[in-house]
Protein backbone atom coordinates (compact mmCIF):
# COMPACT_ATOMS: atom_id res chain seq x y z
CA UNK A 1 0.00 0.00 0.00
CA UNK A 2 2.63 2.20 1.14
CA UNK A 3 4.25 1.67 -2.14
CA UNK A 4 1.36 3.11 -4.29
CA UNK A 5 1.26 6.16 -2.53
CA UNK A 6 4.63 6.87 -2.93
CA UNK A 7 4.36 6.25 -6.93
CA UNK A 8 1.31 8.34 -6.41
CA UNK A 9 3.04 11.58 -4.95
CA UNK A 10 6.37 10.94 -7.05
CA UNK A 11 3.73 11.07 -10.03
CA UNK A 12 2.59 14.66 -9.09
CA UNK A 13 5.52 15.92 -7.97
CA UNK A 14 7.09 15.33 -10.87
CA UNK A 15 4.06 17.08 -12.83
CA UNK A 16 4.09 19.69 -10.59
CA UNK A 17 7.73 20.88 -11.27
CA UNK A 18 7.04 20.60 -14.79
CA UNK A 19 4.29 23.01 -14.65
CA UNK A 20 5.37 25.14 -12.22
CA UNK A 21 8.02 26.09 -14.39
CA UNK A 22 6.14 26.52 -16.64
CA UNK A 23 4.19 28.56 -15.09
CA UNK A 24 7.25 30.17 -14.05
CA UNK A 25 8.19 30.75 -18.14
CA UNK A 26 4.89 31.72 -18.90
CA UNK A 27 4.65 34.57 -15.75
CA UNK A 28 7.99 35.59 -16.90
CA UNK A 29 7.58 36.00 -20.71
CA UNK A 30 4.01 38.08 -19.93
CA UNK A 31 5.64 40.31 -17.94
CA UNK A 32 8.91 41.08 -19.47
CA UNK A 33 7.60 41.02 -23.08
CA UNK A 34 4.49 43.40 -22.46
CA UNK A 35 4.47 45.89 -24.63
CA UNK A 36 5.09 43.41 -27.71
CA UNK A 37 2.22 41.51 -26.34
CA UNK A 38 0.14 44.72 -26.08
CA UNK A 39 0.85 45.62 -29.64
CA UNK A 40 0.09 42.46 -31.21
CA UNK A 41 -3.55 41.75 -29.45
CA UNK A 42 -4.33 45.37 -30.38
CA UNK A 43 -4.12 44.83 -34.07
CA UNK A 44 -7.80 43.95 -34.02
CA UNK A 45 -9.51 40.94 -36.56
CA UNK A 46 -7.82 37.53 -35.49
CA UNK A 47 -5.50 38.95 -32.76
CA UNK A 48 -8.39 39.88 -30.57
CA UNK A 49 -9.03 36.42 -30.10
CA UNK A 50 -5.37 36.01 -28.46
CA UNK A 51 -6.02 37.25 -25.23
CA UNK A 52 -8.47 34.80 -24.86
CA UNK A 53 -6.13 32.08 -26.29
CA UNK A 54 -3.15 33.36 -23.35
CA UNK A 55 -5.93 33.10 -20.45
CA UNK A 56 -7.17 29.89 -21.29
CA UNK A 57 -3.21 28.49 -21.45
CA UNK A 58 -2.36 30.45 -18.41
CA UNK A 59 -5.32 28.73 -16.80
CA UNK A 60 -4.80 25.38 -18.10
CA UNK A 61 -1.36 25.62 -16.92
CA UNK A 62 -1.47 26.91 -13.63
CA UNK A 63 -4.74 25.00 -12.54
CA UNK A 64 -2.70 21.47 -13.51
CA UNK A 65 -0.01 22.56 -10.97
CA UNK A 66 -1.90 23.89 -8.06
CA UNK A 67 -4.26 20.88 -8.37
CA UNK A 68 -1.05 18.49 -8.28
CA UNK A 69 0.50 20.73 -5.43
CA UNK A 70 -2.84 19.58 -3.27
CA UNK A 71 -2.24 16.14 -4.02
CA UNK A 72 0.95 15.95 -2.87
CA UNK A 73 0.62 17.81 0.53
CA UNK A 74 -2.78 15.52 0.63
CA UNK A 75 -5.74 17.46 0.18
CA UNK A 76 -8.85 16.70 -1.87
CA UNK A 77 -11.90 16.85 -2.88
CA UNK A 78 -14.79 15.21 -0.41
CA UNK A 79 -15.43 12.44 -2.10
CA UNK A 80 -19.44 11.74 -2.50
CA UNK A 81 -21.06 7.98 -1.92
CA UNK A 82 -23.84 7.13 -4.29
Amino acid sequence: MAGNIDKFKKRHFGKAIVLGIVSLVLYTILFTEQHVLNEVFAKGGYYALLPIATAFLFSFVHGNFTGNFWDIIGISAKKEKR
